[in-house]
Protein backbone atom coordinates (compact mmCIF):
# COMPACT_ATOMS: atom_id res chain seq x y z
CA UNK A 1 0.00 0.00 0.00
CA UNK A 2 2.61 2.35 0.08
CA UNK A 3 3.43 3.23 -3.30
CA UNK A 4 -0.67 3.53 -3.71
CA UNK A 5 -0.68 7.02 -2.63
CA UNK A 6 1.42 8.59 -5.76
CA UNK A 7 -1.25 5.85 -7.91
CA UNK A 8 -2.37 8.06 -10.78
CA UNK A 9 -6.05 7.98 -11.47
CA UNK A 10 -5.97 9.05 -15.15
CA UNK A 11 -2.78 10.73 -17.05
CA UNK A 12 -4.42 14.25 -17.41
CA UNK A 13 -3.21 16.21 -14.89
CA UNK A 14 -3.95 19.77 -13.97
CA UNK A 15 -1.38 21.71 -12.70
CA UNK A 16 -2.27 24.67 -10.17
CA UNK A 17 -0.48 27.23 -12.29
CA UNK A 18 -2.79 26.18 -15.35
CA UNK A 19 -6.06 26.35 -12.98
CA UNK A 20 -7.60 28.48 -15.73
CA UNK A 21 -7.26 25.40 -18.49
CA UNK A 22 -9.42 22.90 -18.03
CA UNK A 23 -8.25 18.78 -19.07
CA UNK A 24 -9.17 17.91 -22.32
CA UNK A 25 -11.05 20.85 -24.11
CA UNK A 26 -11.11 24.26 -22.79
CA UNK A 27 -14.53 25.48 -21.23
CA UNK A 28 -16.22 22.38 -23.17
CA UNK A 29 -14.70 20.20 -20.46
CA UNK A 30 -15.73 22.20 -17.77
CA UNK A 31 -19.51 22.53 -18.80
CA UNK A 32 -21.65 22.22 -15.33
CA UNK A 33 -17.99 21.28 -13.80
CA UNK A 34 -16.99 22.72 -10.40
CA UNK A 35 -14.04 23.80 -9.61
CA UNK A 36 -13.07 23.75 -5.99
CA UNK A 37 -9.85 24.06 -3.86
CA UNK A 38 -8.06 20.64 -2.11
CA UNK A 39 -5.65 19.73 -0.54
CA UNK A 40 -4.04 15.64 -1.23
CA UNK A 41 -5.09 13.63 1.49
CA UNK A 42 -2.48 12.01 3.74
CA UNK A 43 -3.85 8.35 2.70
CA UNK A 44 -5.40 6.36 -0.43
CA UNK A 45 -9.14 6.87 -0.01
CA UNK A 46 -10.19 3.69 1.75
CA UNK A 47 -12.61 4.26 4.07
CA UNK A 48 -11.69 2.95 7.02
CA UNK A 49 -8.02 4.24 6.63
CA UNK A 50 -9.55 7.45 5.95
CA UNK A 51 -9.37 10.37 9.23
CA UNK A 52 -8.52 13.32 8.36
CA UNK A 53 -10.75 16.15 5.97
CA UNK A 54 -9.13 16.15 2.93
CA UNK A 55 -9.72 12.82 1.75
CA UNK A 56 -13.10 12.92 4.42
CA UNK A 57 -14.51 15.35 1.61
CA UNK A 58 -13.92 12.78 -1.06
CA UNK A 59 -15.47 9.92 0.74
CA UNK A 60 -18.84 11.66 1.08
CA UNK A 61 -19.17 12.00 -2.39
CA UNK A 62 -18.02 8.44 -3.18
CA UNK A 63 -20.06 6.54 -0.95
CA UNK A 64 -23.28 6.39 0.89
CA UNK A 65 -23.69 4.15 4.06
CA UNK A 66 -26.32 2.97 6.48
CA UNK A 67 -27.01 6.92 7.99
CA UNK A 68 -26.17 9.63 6.40
CA UNK A 69 -25.90 13.17 8.63
CA UNK A 70 -28.49 15.83 7.28
CA UNK A 71 -26.66 18.73 5.62
CA UNK A 72 -28.56 21.38 7.71
CA UNK A 73 -28.98 19.93 10.98
CA UNK A 74 -26.16 17.19 11.47
CA UNK A 75 -28.86 14.68 12.46
CA UNK A 76 -28.13 10.75 11.95
CA UNK A 77 -31.10 9.69 8.98
CA UNK A 78 -31.15 6.73 7.21
CA UNK A 79 -29.71 5.83 3.54
CA UNK A 80 -29.45 2.60 2.78
CA UNK A 81 -30.81 1.45 6.41
CA UNK A 82 -34.43 0.74 5.88
CA UNK A 83 -34.48 0.39 10.20
CA UNK A 84 -31.59 -0.90 13.08
CA UNK A 85 -33.83 -2.31 15.74
CA UNK A 86 -31.90 -3.18 18.69
CA UNK A 87 -34.22 -4.32 22.38
CA UNK A 88 -31.29 -4.23 24.45
CA UNK A 89 -28.95 -1.53 23.14
CA UNK A 90 -25.91 -3.93 22.43
CA UNK A 91 -27.67 -6.35 19.73
CA UNK A 92 -28.55 -4.89 16.42
CA UNK A 93 -30.60 -6.43 13.39
CA UNK A 94 -29.91 -4.10 10.26
CA UNK A 95 -32.28 -4.41 7.35
CA UNK A 96 -30.89 -2.55 4.34
CA UNK A 97 -33.22 -0.49 1.47
CA UNK A 98 -33.66 -2.82 -1.54
CA UNK A 99 -32.55 -1.42 -5.32
CA UNK A 100 -28.81 -0.04 -4.05
CA UNK A 101 -26.10 -0.66 -5.92
CA UNK A 102 -22.19 0.60 -6.67
CA UNK A 103 -20.82 2.30 -9.92
CA UNK A 104 -20.07 -1.20 -10.75
CA UNK A 105 -23.55 -2.50 -11.37
CA UNK A 106 -22.92 -4.53 -8.50
CA UNK A 107 -25.52 -4.78 -5.67
CA UNK A 108 -24.76 -3.48 -2.27
CA UNK A 109 -25.92 -5.92 -0.03
CA UNK A 110 -25.34 -6.93 3.57
CA UNK A 111 -22.41 -8.67 2.73
CA UNK A 112 -21.24 -5.16 1.21
CA UNK A 113 -21.28 -3.50 5.26
CA UNK A 114 -19.76 -6.74 6.75
CA UNK A 115 -16.96 -7.66 4.53
CA UNK A 116 -16.14 -4.05 4.42
CA UNK A 117 -16.06 -3.58 8.54
CA UNK A 118 -14.15 -6.56 8.89
CA UNK A 119 -11.26 -5.72 6.51
CA UNK A 120 -11.32 -2.04 8.44
CA UNK A 121 -11.01 -3.90 11.80
CA UNK A 122 -8.15 -6.64 10.79
CA UNK A 123 -5.04 -5.33 12.48
CA UNK A 124 -2.91 -6.86 9.41
CA UNK A 125 -4.55 -4.44 7.28
CA UNK A 126 -3.26 -1.06 9.25
CA UNK A 127 -6.67 0.83 8.82
CA UNK A 128 -6.39 4.03 10.59
CA UNK A 129 -9.74 4.02 11.57
CA UNK A 130 -9.77 0.28 12.95
CA UNK A 131 -10.81 1.85 16.66
CA UNK A 132 -14.17 2.52 15.76
CA UNK A 133 -15.26 -1.24 15.36
CA UNK A 134 -14.13 -1.50 18.79
CA UNK A 135 -17.02 -1.75 20.28
CA UNK A 136 -18.21 -4.29 17.95
CA UNK A 137 -17.85 -8.24 20.01
CA UNK A 138 -14.45 -10.00 18.44
CA UNK A 139 -12.20 -6.78 18.17
CA UNK A 140 -9.98 -8.26 20.79
CA UNK A 141 -9.18 -10.92 18.37
CA UNK A 142 -9.27 -9.53 15.51
CA UNK A 143 -6.96 -6.30 16.42
CA UNK A 144 -5.33 -7.03 19.94
CA UNK A 145 -2.99 -5.22 21.64
CA UNK A 146 -0.34 -7.39 21.58
CA UNK A 147 -0.31 -7.39 17.76
CA UNK A 148 -0.84 -10.57 16.48
CA UNK A 149 -4.79 -11.68 15.55
CA UNK A 150 -6.20 -14.70 16.41
CA UNK A 151 -9.35 -14.00 14.15
CA UNK A 152 -9.55 -12.51 10.69
CA UNK A 153 -13.39 -11.38 11.31
CA UNK A 154 -15.53 -9.92 14.03
CA UNK A 155 -17.30 -12.61 15.95
CA UNK A 156 -20.44 -10.02 16.75
CA UNK A 157 -21.04 -9.69 12.91
CA UNK A 158 -23.69 -12.06 11.26
CA UNK A 159 -24.87 -11.98 7.49
CA UNK A 160 -28.38 -13.25 7.64
CA UNK A 161 -29.66 -12.67 4.19
CA UNK A 162 -28.47 -10.07 1.25
CA UNK A 163 -30.71 -7.43 3.10
CA UNK A 164 -30.35 -8.04 6.52
CA UNK A 165 -26.96 -8.59 9.01
CA UNK A 166 -26.71 -8.11 12.95
CA UNK A 167 -24.25 -6.82 15.10
CA UNK A 168 -23.42 -7.97 18.54
CA UNK A 169 -21.21 -5.20 20.29
CA UNK A 170 -18.99 -6.17 23.51
CA UNK A 171 -20.81 -3.43 25.54
CA UNK A 172 -24.35 -1.41 26.10
CA UNK A 173 -23.66 1.53 23.37
CA UNK A 174 -27.03 3.51 23.20
CA UNK A 175 -26.32 5.93 20.50
CA UNK A 176 -24.21 3.03 18.42
CA UNK A 177 -26.28 3.74 15.52
CA UNK A 178 -25.63 7.22 15.33
CA UNK A 179 -22.46 6.88 13.99
CA UNK A 180 -22.97 4.75 11.09
CA UNK A 181 -23.16 7.76 9.03
CA UNK A 182 -19.04 8.14 9.63
CA UNK A 183 -16.69 7.04 7.03
CA UNK A 184 -15.50 4.05 8.47
CA UNK A 185 -18.70 2.26 8.15
CA UNK A 186 -19.49 2.83 4.89
CA UNK A 187 -19.48 -0.43 2.27
CA UNK A 188 -17.27 -1.85 -0.34
CA UNK A 189 -17.89 -3.52 -3.44
CA UNK A 190 -16.21 -7.34 -4.11
CA UNK A 191 -13.79 -5.13 -6.10
CA UNK A 192 -12.46 -3.92 -2.98
CA UNK A 193 -11.42 -7.37 -2.18
CA UNK A 194 -10.50 -8.99 -5.31
CA UNK A 195 -8.11 -6.51 -7.42
CA UNK A 196 -7.25 -4.16 -4.48
CA UNK A 197 -4.18 -2.08 -6.31
CA UNK A 198 -7.03 -1.49 -9.27
CA UNK A 199 -9.45 -0.45 -6.77
CA UNK A 200 -7.88 2.37 -5.41
CA UNK A 201 -5.83 3.38 -8.50
CA UNK A 202 -9.58 4.18 -9.52
CA UNK A 203 -12.29 3.68 -6.21
CA UNK A 204 -15.79 2.76 -7.04
CA UNK A 205 -18.37 3.18 -4.23
CA UNK A 206 -21.94 4.19 -4.43
CA UNK A 207 -22.03 7.65 -3.68
CA UNK A 208 -23.54 10.32 -6.48
CA UNK A 209 -20.35 10.74 -7.91
CA UNK A 210 -17.57 8.74 -9.88
CA UNK A 211 -13.88 9.20 -9.88
CA UNK A 212 -12.96 10.36 -13.65
CA UNK A 213 -9.31 11.41 -13.03
CA UNK A 214 -6.63 11.79 -10.61
CA UNK A 215 -3.22 13.46 -10.79
CA UNK A 216 -1.39 13.59 -6.85
CA UNK A 217 -0.22 16.82 -6.12
CA UNK A 218 -2.58 18.35 -9.13
CA UNK A 219 -6.02 17.83 -9.40
CA UNK A 220 -8.75 14.85 -8.61
CA UNK A 221 -12.24 15.08 -11.06
CA UNK A 222 -15.25 13.54 -9.75
CA UNK A 223 -18.27 13.45 -12.31
CA UNK A 224 -21.84 12.49 -11.80
CA UNK A 225 -23.22 8.87 -11.70
CA UNK A 226 -25.94 9.27 -13.92
CA UNK A 227 -27.44 5.94 -12.53
CA UNK A 228 -26.98 6.86 -8.54
CA UNK A 229 -29.98 5.34 -6.45
CA UNK A 230 -30.09 8.06 -3.95
CA UNK A 231 -32.60 10.63 -3.30
CA UNK A 232 -29.66 13.20 -3.39
CA UNK A 233 -28.14 12.87 -6.46
CA UNK A 234 -25.60 15.50 -7.96
CA UNK A 235 -27.12 18.51 -9.52
CA UNK A 236 -23.93 19.49 -11.47
CA UNK A 237 -22.33 17.24 -13.74
CA UNK A 238 -18.83 17.05 -11.24
CA UNK A 239 -16.52 18.47 -9.16
CA UNK A 240 -12.82 19.23 -10.21
CA UNK A 241 -10.87 19.14 -6.84
CA UNK A 242 -8.02 21.08 -7.42
CA UNK A 243 -4.95 20.73 -5.09
CA UNK A 244 -3.57 23.81 -3.14
CA UNK A 245 -0.29 24.38 -0.85
CA UNK A 246 -1.53 27.93 -0.54
CA UNK A 247 -5.34 28.73 0.65
CA UNK A 248 -4.16 32.23 -0.29
CA UNK A 249 -3.28 31.17 -4.06
CA UNK A 250 -6.76 29.52 -4.05
CA UNK A 251 -8.68 33.02 -2.98
CA UNK A 252 -6.69 34.55 -5.28
CA UNK A 253 -7.80 32.52 -8.32
CA UNK A 254 -11.65 33.16 -7.05
CA UNK A 255 -11.46 36.34 -7.41
CA UNK A 256 -10.01 36.07 -10.85
CA UNK A 257 -12.22 33.82 -11.86
CA UNK A 258 -9.58 30.75 -12.29
CA UNK A 259 -12.00 29.07 -8.88
CA UNK A 260 -15.37 28.66 -8.35
CA UNK A 261 -15.54 27.40 -4.86
CA UNK A 262 -12.78 27.41 -1.62
CA UNK A 263 -14.34 26.20 1.76
CA UNK A 264 -11.36 27.92 3.90
CA UNK A 265 -10.81 31.68 3.43
CA UNK A 266 -7.34 32.28 4.66
CA UNK A 267 -6.77 35.20 7.69
CA UNK A 268 -5.09 37.47 5.58
CA UNK A 269 -8.36 38.29 3.77
CA UNK A 270 -11.09 38.00 6.41
CA UNK A 271 -11.06 41.63 6.43
CA UNK A 272 -11.92 42.38 3.03
CA UNK A 273 -13.95 39.17 2.08
CA UNK A 274 -17.64 40.57 2.66
CA UNK A 275 -16.44 43.29 -0.02
CA UNK A 276 -14.81 41.08 -2.26
CA UNK A 277 -17.13 38.49 -2.23
CA UNK A 278 -20.42 39.78 -0.63
CA UNK A 279 -23.48 37.24 -0.04
CA UNK A 280 -20.83 34.71 -1.87
CA UNK A 281 -19.11 35.14 1.25
CA UNK A 282 -20.43 32.20 4.17
CA UNK A 283 -19.58 31.77 7.44
CA UNK A 284 -21.48 29.65 9.75
CA UNK A 285 -20.62 27.38 12.87
CA UNK A 286 -19.29 24.10 12.49
CA UNK A 287 -18.62 21.30 14.50
CA UNK A 288 -14.73 22.13 14.54
CA UNK A 289 -12.70 22.82 17.37
CA UNK A 290 -8.25 24.01 17.78
CA UNK A 291 -6.36 22.94 20.29
CA UNK A 292 -2.66 22.34 20.90
CA UNK A 293 -1.72 18.93 21.65
CA UNK A 294 1.41 17.82 24.05
CA UNK A 295 3.87 15.16 23.06
CA UNK A 296 2.63 12.84 26.05
CA UNK A 297 5.30 10.47 25.06
CA UNK A 298 8.12 12.77 25.41
CA UNK A 299 10.09 13.25 28.88
CA UNK A 300 9.61 16.87 29.13
CA UNK A 301 5.82 17.12 28.26
CA UNK A 302 4.68 14.14 29.69
CA UNK A 303 6.48 13.00 33.01
CA UNK A 304 4.30 13.24 36.28
CA UNK A 305 4.24 17.00 37.65
CA UNK A 306 4.15 18.82 33.66
CA UNK A 307 0.43 19.23 33.93
CA UNK A 308 1.15 22.47 35.77
CA UNK A 309 2.92 23.49 32.84
CA UNK A 310 0.69 22.45 30.27
CA UNK A 311 -2.02 24.42 32.60
CA UNK A 312 -0.03 27.22 32.64
CA UNK A 313 0.37 27.49 28.62
CA UNK A 314 -2.91 27.78 28.35
CA UNK A 315 -3.34 30.25 30.57
CA UNK A 316 -1.02 32.31 28.51
CA UNK A 317 -2.93 32.60 25.45
CA UNK A 318 -5.07 35.34 24.89
CA UNK A 319 -7.65 33.32 23.11
CA UNK A 320 -10.31 37.02 22.70
CA UNK A 321 -7.68 39.06 21.49
CA UNK A 322 -6.77 36.32 18.81
CA UNK A 323 -9.83 35.42 17.98
CA UNK A 324 -10.90 39.15 17.16
CA UNK A 325 -7.92 40.37 15.76
CA UNK A 326 -6.87 37.33 13.49
CA UNK A 327 -10.16 35.75 13.05
CA UNK A 328 -12.28 38.95 12.74
CA UNK A 329 -14.52 36.39 14.83
CA UNK A 330 -14.80 33.95 12.88
CA UNK A 331 -13.34 31.83 15.61
CA UNK A 332 -14.42 31.42 19.17
CA UNK A 333 -12.53 31.00 22.41
CA UNK A 334 -12.88 27.53 23.42
CA UNK A 335 -13.77 27.03 27.30
CA UNK A 336 -14.22 23.08 26.87
CA UNK A 337 -13.10 20.35 24.15
CA UNK A 338 -16.62 19.82 21.88
CA UNK A 339 -18.62 22.17 20.24
CA UNK A 340 -21.25 24.68 20.78
CA UNK A 341 -23.15 22.69 17.69
CA UNK A 342 -24.09 19.70 20.01
CA UNK A 343 -26.19 22.10 22.12
CA UNK A 344 -26.61 21.66 25.31
CA UNK A 345 -28.51 18.52 25.45
CA UNK A 346 -25.95 17.09 22.76
CA UNK A 347 -23.16 17.85 25.78
CA UNK A 348 -21.91 21.26 25.18
CA UNK A 349 -21.32 22.55 28.31
CA UNK A 350 -19.82 26.43 27.95
CA UNK A 351 -17.18 27.16 31.00
CA UNK A 352 -15.98 23.42 31.82
CA UNK A 353 -12.40 23.99 31.30
CA UNK A 354 -12.58 25.96 33.90
CA UNK A 355 -10.19 28.61 34.89
CA UNK A 356 -7.35 27.33 32.83
CA UNK A 357 -9.02 28.44 29.81
CA UNK A 358 -9.09 31.93 30.58
CA UNK A 359 -6.11 34.27 30.25
CA UNK A 360 -4.31 35.16 33.26
CA UNK A 361 -0.45 35.58 32.71
CA UNK A 362 0.36 36.34 36.58
CA UNK A 363 -0.58 32.78 37.49
CA UNK A 364 0.50 30.95 34.13
CA UNK A 365 4.35 32.30 34.92
CA UNK A 366 3.45 31.15 38.72
CA UNK A 367 2.16 27.49 37.35
CA UNK A 368 4.83 26.94 34.57
CA UNK A 369 7.59 28.22 37.86
CA UNK A 370 5.71 25.04 39.75
CA UNK A 371 6.18 22.67 37.15
CA UNK A 372 9.90 23.26 36.67
CA UNK A 373 9.54 25.22 33.80
CA UNK A 374 8.80 24.75 29.84
CA UNK A 375 11.04 21.67 28.81
CA UNK A 376 15.05 23.18 27.65
CA UNK A 377 13.42 26.62 28.27
CA UNK A 378 11.89 27.15 25.35
CA UNK A 379 9.11 25.37 23.30
CA UNK A 380 8.32 25.32 19.35
CA UNK A 381 4.66 24.70 17.90
CA UNK A 382 4.54 22.58 14.86
CA UNK A 383 1.86 22.94 12.15
CA UNK A 384 1.21 22.35 8.18
CA UNK A 385 1.81 25.12 6.63
CA UNK A 386 0.14 24.62 3.26
CA UNK A 387 -3.75 25.35 4.34
CA UNK A 388 -5.65 27.04 7.19
CA UNK A 389 -3.71 30.23 7.23
CA UNK A 390 -1.81 28.55 10.49
CA UNK A 391 1.21 30.77 10.40
CA UNK A 392 -0.92 33.43 11.44
CA UNK A 393 -2.47 32.48 14.55
CA UNK A 394 0.81 30.17 15.72
CA UNK A 395 2.92 33.57 15.80
CA UNK A 396 -0.19 34.96 17.73
CA UNK A 397 0.06 32.13 20.48
CA UNK A 398 3.98 32.25 20.53
CA UNK A 399 3.43 36.30 20.84
CA UNK A 400 0.88 35.90 23.60
CA UNK A 401 2.99 32.94 25.55
CA UNK A 402 6.25 35.49 24.95
CA UNK A 403 4.53 38.08 26.58
CA UNK A 404 2.94 36.40 29.52
CA UNK A 405 6.02 34.97 30.11
CA UNK A 406 8.39 37.91 29.93
CA UNK A 407 10.73 35.99 27.44
CA UNK A 408 11.04 36.74 24.27
CA UNK A 409 12.04 33.48 23.00
CA UNK A 410 9.75 31.17 24.93
CA UNK A 411 7.78 30.19 21.85
CA UNK A 412 8.45 30.09 18.41
CA UNK A 413 6.44 28.12 15.34
CA UNK A 414 7.69 25.15 13.23
CA UNK A 415 5.73 24.99 10.09
CA UNK A 416 6.15 21.64 7.93
CA UNK A 417 5.17 22.16 4.28
CA UNK A 418 2.75 19.86 3.81
CA UNK A 419 -0.57 18.42 5.46
CA UNK A 420 0.68 14.87 4.49
CA UNK A 421 4.14 15.47 5.84
CA UNK A 422 2.83 16.79 8.98
CA UNK A 423 0.16 14.15 9.67
CA UNK A 424 3.12 11.19 9.23
CA UNK A 425 5.57 12.68 11.34
CA UNK A 426 2.63 12.93 13.62
CA UNK A 427 2.40 9.51 13.43
CA UNK A 428 5.72 8.46 13.65
CA UNK A 429 5.46 10.53 17.15
CA UNK A 430 8.02 12.97 15.63
CA UNK A 431 6.79 16.01 17.54
CA UNK A 432 9.46 18.12 19.44
CA UNK A 433 6.75 20.00 21.44
CA UNK A 434 3.12 21.12 21.01
CA UNK A 435 1.49 20.66 18.21
CA UNK A 436 -1.77 21.99 15.78
CA UNK A 437 -4.09 19.26 16.90
CA UNK A 438 -7.89 20.57 15.00
CA UNK A 439 -10.75 18.34 15.08
CA UNK A 440 -13.75 18.19 12.72
CA UNK A 441 -16.48 15.90 14.11
CA UNK A 442 -17.17 12.63 12.29
CA UNK A 443 -20.68 12.46 13.77
CA UNK A 444 -22.71 14.90 16.28
CA UNK A 445 -22.14 13.35 19.38
CA UNK A 446 -20.01 14.68 22.24
CA UNK A 447 -18.17 10.64 22.43
CA UNK A 448 -16.80 11.62 18.80
CA UNK A 449 -14.92 14.87 20.58
CA UNK A 450 -13.74 12.87 23.61
CA UNK A 451 -12.52 9.29 22.90
CA UNK A 452 -11.07 9.43 19.47
CA UNK A 453 -8.80 11.92 20.92
CA UNK A 454 -8.25 11.24 24.26
CA UNK A 455 -9.23 7.60 25.38
CA UNK A 456 -6.04 5.35 25.12
CA UNK A 457 -4.99 4.31 21.87
CA UNK A 458 -7.17 5.61 20.15
CA UNK A 459 -7.30 6.60 16.40
CA UNK A 460 -7.10 10.18 16.51
CA UNK A 461 -4.83 10.43 19.76
CA UNK A 462 -1.81 12.20 18.51
CA UNK A 463 -0.29 12.88 21.55
CA UNK A 464 -0.23 9.12 23.53
CA UNK A 465 -2.36 10.60 26.06
CA UNK A 466 -3.42 8.15 28.68
CA UNK A 467 -5.62 8.04 31.95
CA UNK A 468 -7.65 5.46 33.66
CA UNK A 469 -10.24 7.77 34.97
CA UNK A 470 -10.87 9.13 31.54
CA UNK A 471 -11.29 5.89 30.02
CA UNK A 472 -13.55 4.59 32.86
CA UNK A 473 -15.92 7.46 32.20
CA UNK A 474 -16.21 7.01 28.89
CA UNK A 475 -16.61 3.08 28.75
CA UNK A 476 -19.42 4.30 31.60
CA UNK A 477 -20.78 6.83 29.19
CA UNK A 478 -21.00 4.97 26.20
CA UNK A 479 -22.83 2.10 28.20
CA UNK A 480 -25.67 4.44 29.82
CA UNK A 481 -29.44 3.99 28.05
CA UNK A 482 -30.03 7.17 28.95
CA UNK A 483 -28.72 10.47 27.10
CA UNK A 484 -28.49 12.74 29.67
CA UNK A 485 -26.46 10.00 32.02
CA UNK A 486 -24.49 9.37 29.24
CA UNK A 487 -23.56 13.49 28.97
CA UNK A 488 -22.88 14.32 32.47
CA UNK A 489 -20.35 11.06 32.48
CA UNK A 490 -18.59 12.32 29.37
CA UNK A 491 -18.81 16.00 31.13
CA UNK A 492 -17.28 14.71 34.02
CA UNK A 493 -14.46 13.03 31.49
CA UNK A 494 -13.43 16.67 30.06
CA UNK A 495 -12.89 17.81 33.98
CA UNK A 496 -10.22 15.06 33.99
CA UNK A 497 -9.08 16.87 31.02
CA UNK A 498 -8.64 19.90 32.50
CA UNK A 499 -6.60 18.72 35.26
CA UNK A 500 -4.43 17.00 32.97
CA UNK A 501 -4.58 19.60 29.70
CA UNK A 502 -3.02 17.11 27.13
CA UNK A 503 -4.31 19.51 24.53
CA UNK A 504 -5.15 23.09 25.27
CA UNK A 505 -8.45 24.11 23.30
CA UNK A 506 -7.93 27.14 21.43
CA UNK A 507 -11.28 27.79 19.55
CA UNK A 508 -14.44 26.64 18.29
CA UNK A 509 -13.87 27.41 14.27
CA UNK A 510 -16.95 28.37 11.72
CA UNK A 511 -16.72 26.83 8.26
CA UNK A 512 -16.03 29.80 6.13
CA UNK A 513 -16.18 29.56 2.13
CA UNK A 514 -16.79 31.86 -0.79
CA UNK A 515 -17.84 31.17 -4.36
CA UNK A 516 -18.08 32.54 -7.58
CA UNK A 517 -20.94 34.01 -9.29
CA UNK A 518 -20.83 31.07 -11.80
CA UNK A 519 -22.49 28.92 -9.03
CA UNK A 520 -25.02 28.91 -6.81
CA UNK A 521 -27.10 26.74 -4.25
CA UNK A 522 -23.56 26.68 -1.91
CA UNK A 523 -23.81 25.89 1.74
CA UNK A 524 -21.97 24.13 4.27
CA UNK A 525 -23.11 21.20 6.37
CA UNK A 526 -22.03 21.11 9.82
CA UNK A 527 -18.43 19.67 9.86
CA UNK A 528 -18.23 22.96 7.56
CA UNK A 529 -17.51 20.71 4.20
CA UNK A 530 -19.39 21.87 1.44
CA UNK A 531 -22.64 19.89 0.05
CA UNK A 532 -20.98 19.55 -3.25
CA UNK A 533 -24.29 17.49 -4.33
CA UNK A 534 -26.48 20.14 -4.45
CA UNK A 535 -24.15 22.73 -6.67
CA UNK A 536 -25.68 24.01 -9.23
CA UNK A 537 -23.60 25.75 -11.91
CA UNK A 538 -25.57 28.92 -13.35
Amino acid sequence: MGGATRAKWGACAVAVALVATACGGGNAARAGVVSASWGDPQNPLEPANTNEVQGGKVLEMLFRGLKRYNPRTGAAQNVIAERIETKDSQNFTVTLKPGWSFSNGEKVTAASFVDAWNYGALLDNKQKNAPFFQYIDGFDRVHPDNGVATARTLSGLAVKNDRTFTVKLRQKFSSWPDTLGYAAFMPLPRAFFTDHDAWLERPIGNGPYIVDSYEKGSALRLRKWAKYPGDDPARNAGIDLRVYTDSNTAYTDLQAGNLDLVDDVPAAQLKSVHADLGKRYINQPAGIIQTLAFPMYLKGWGEPGKDKVRRGLSMAIDRQQITGEIFQRTRTPATDWTSPVLGTDGGYKAGLCGEVCAFDPAKARALIKEGGGLPGGRMTITYNADTGSHKDWVDAICNSINKSLRDDNACVGNPIGTFADFRNKIAAKGMPGPFRNGWQMDYPLIQNFLQPLYYTNSSANDGKFSNAGFDKLVNAANAATDSKEAVEKFQAAERILARQMPAIPLWYQNGSGGYSDRISNVSLNPFSVPVYNEIKVN
